[in-house]
């Protein structure tokens, strides 16, 4: 969202010409992160569902679960709540250690489970946190889970579909934006984009099939 909100009106307009650009049948997610309290929280999902009709958004729980209550009365749509994220400064509040020995972010997980009673609740957990997905991978349960941090971060896409494969579940999401928008910065950086998308879609398409 940042990158269409940076440009003003004009980003604004942008961002509902993309929209446009979408096939019906492709989950939309709005990467904002929002989570605010009362009405601020309601206006946030109510731009992100009802004016921009994203299927899904990304959220941001630490203000407690009345914060993401007007995104979560949707019942329709798919909040991907943060809970472990990719970049380094996760260390500085999510693995913090609570008075039972776990971690704020493994809390945070099972608050989530708790709360999608409409089952529209999914994890954000970073890609970059492969022994964290390792151990954490049966807390999820259900919970479909997206998976940021592939690519340009450092994540590694085999290592991610490994572990899921290995634990019988294909309820994941890997996004991947720079390491495929930012493929080419020629003019044919649409079709090489596109090659990128590709080739990640084959590498896990051989992995769960094997």
């Amino acid at each position: 969202m940042a990158f269409y909100e940076k440009e003003g009106l004009k980003g604004i307009e942008i961002l509902y010409e993309s929209i446009q650009f979408i096939p019906d049948d492709v989950l939309i997610i709005g990467d904002g992160k929002r989570g605010d309290i009362g009405n601020t929280s309601q206006k946030y999902a109510e731009m992100l569902y009802d004016e921009f009709k994203f299927d899904s958004a990304t959220l941001n729980p630490y203000m407690g679960k009345d914060s993401l209550d007007p995104f979560l009365a949707y019942k329709s749509k798919l909040n991907f709540i943060l809970t472990l994220t990719s970049n380094p400064g996760s260390n500085d509040f999510e693995k913090v250690k609570l008075a039972d020995n776990s971690f704020l972010y493994q809390e945070v997980i099972k608050k989530i489970k708790l709360w999608n009673v409409n089952n529209n609740c999914g994890l954000v957990f970073g890609a970059t946190k492969k022994e964290e997905l390792l151990s954490d991978i049966k807390l999820f349960g259900d919970l479909p889970v997206l998976l940021p941090g592939v690519g340009a971060q450092g994540g590694s896409i085999e290592d991610v579909v490994n572990i899921f494969k290995q634990n019988g579940s294909s309820e994941f999401l890997i996004n991947i934006s720079r390491g495929i928008i930012y493929r080419s910065s020629e003019e044919d950086f649409a079709d090489q984009a596109r090659v990128e998308l590709e080739a990640m879609n084959e590498i896990i398409a051989s992995i769960m099939s094997n």
